[in-house]
């Protein structure tokens, strides 16, 4: 079965992350076919609003480590690269249900969504940092736009989770509800934007977005820059390894020093 699903029904097109037994975790070819799904539901005229959400009992866990290993991503058009081309230019409205497990990516991603409805059991993380890389999604701008520096700080620089309560205060979700209302409560929601005049929605979108369209997309080349150059380090050979042998990375060992961008 495909990794991404699609199912249009009326003008709402419902996107689901499906690799349930990985918890969603994202390969290189599910950031293509995803970015390829936003790119054609921007143009076709009969989609009015986009509904995602993940199969089983997460959002996404971020990266699949060991596809990640295998195709880290660069400086240019990477698969990530891609999806988040996509994003930033995706005018109409995007409507999130977030159960289980929203982690790195799988947190990222939701800043470029307009309405984000987290179930009680939805956990958040960006653990860049803890895996010797750096923030992605164009979030190092975005983050701290959103709740300010200390708090982005919090959660950036030391990685550190935060439940569905937490991300509601912080400004992450709209509405926490009950993983049984989750679907249903987004649904709706969709039906409702969908039944708005599309063009004074869509235009409304761009208008909102369109300070900060540039500064995320400079934001976001400049991210991955640094994320194609420190996946290459030792530390993060070490902290992806680590993760796979279920140990704690031992960073001790590394002669990778930090440099000033």
């Amino acid at each position: 079965m495909a990794d991404i699903i699609t199912e249009q029904s009326e003008s709402i097109l419902r996107v689901v992350l499906n690799r349930p037994a990985k918890k969603n975790a994202m390969t290189s070819g599910m950031y293509v076919a995803l970015a390829d799904v936003f790119k054609d539901a921007a143009k076709d005229k009969r989609i009015r609003v986009v509904l995602w959400h993940g199969a089983g009992d997460s959002f996404c866990a971020g990266n699949d480590v060991e596809d990640f290993l295998k195709n880290p991503p660069g400086p240019g058009e990477s698969p990530q690269a891609q999806l988040m081309n996509a994003l930033i230019n995706f005018d109409k409205p995007l409507v999130a249900a977030v159960q289980g497990a929203a982690i790195g990516g799988g947190t990222t991603m939701l800043t470029h969504c307009d309405l984000v409805y987290a179930g009680e059991s939805a956990k958040f993380q960006m653990p860049f940092v803890n895996l010797a890389v750096v923030p992605e999604f164009g979030s190092s701008c975005t983050v701290p736009a959103m709740i300010g520096h200390i708090r982005a700080a919090e959660l950036i620089l030391l990685g550190l989770p935060f439940d569905a309560q937490r991300a509601l205060d912080l400004g992450f979700v709209t509405q926490v509800v009950p993983d049984q209302k989750l679907l249903p409560t987004a649904t709706e929601t969709a039906r409702t934007l969908a039944a708005k005049p599309a063009g004074a929605l869509q235009a409304s979108k761009r208008l909102m977005k369109r300070p900060f369209r540039e500064q995320l997309k400079a934001a976001m080349k400049a991210e991955n820059g640094e994320f194609s150059a420190q996946v290459r380090s030792e530390d993060a050979k070490e902290a992806l390894t680590a993760f796979l042998e279920k140990r704690r990375p031992d960073f001790t060992r590394s002669s990778t020093s930090a440099t000033a961008a």
